[in-house]
C-alpha cells in the first residue's frame, strides 16, 4: 500500500507524519534521513497493529497544490 507522508522543514532538520496513520511521526537531520525514519516508523506501527489484531489503516489521503497569484 502507498501512504501519504507529509515532510516539513524545521529549525533543526525535518519532521514527518502520515495523515493515514494517527500518531505515527518521525524526524531527521536530512530529507533522506526523515524519509528513512518515517518508513521504519510506519512499518513498526503496522507490525504493532498486526500483533494486536487491529485493522491496517487504509490509505485515504492525497495531496494537491493550489496555484495563486501573489
Amino acid at each position: 500500500m502507498r501512504y501519504l507522508v507529509v515532510v516539513e522543514e524545521t529549525e533543526t532538520g525535518f519532521s514527518s507524519y502520515s495523515p493515514d496513520m494517527d500518531g505515527c511521526v518521525a524526524t531527521g537531520r536530512t530529507k533522506e534521513e526523515v524519509e528513512k525514519n518515517m518508513k521504519e516508523a510506519m512499518e513498526f506501527h503496522l507490525e504493532g497493529l498486526s500483533l494486536e489484531r487491529q485493522k491496517t489503516p487504509k490509505p485515504h489521503s492525497y495531496s494537491s497544490y493550489v496555484e495563486l497569484m501573489a
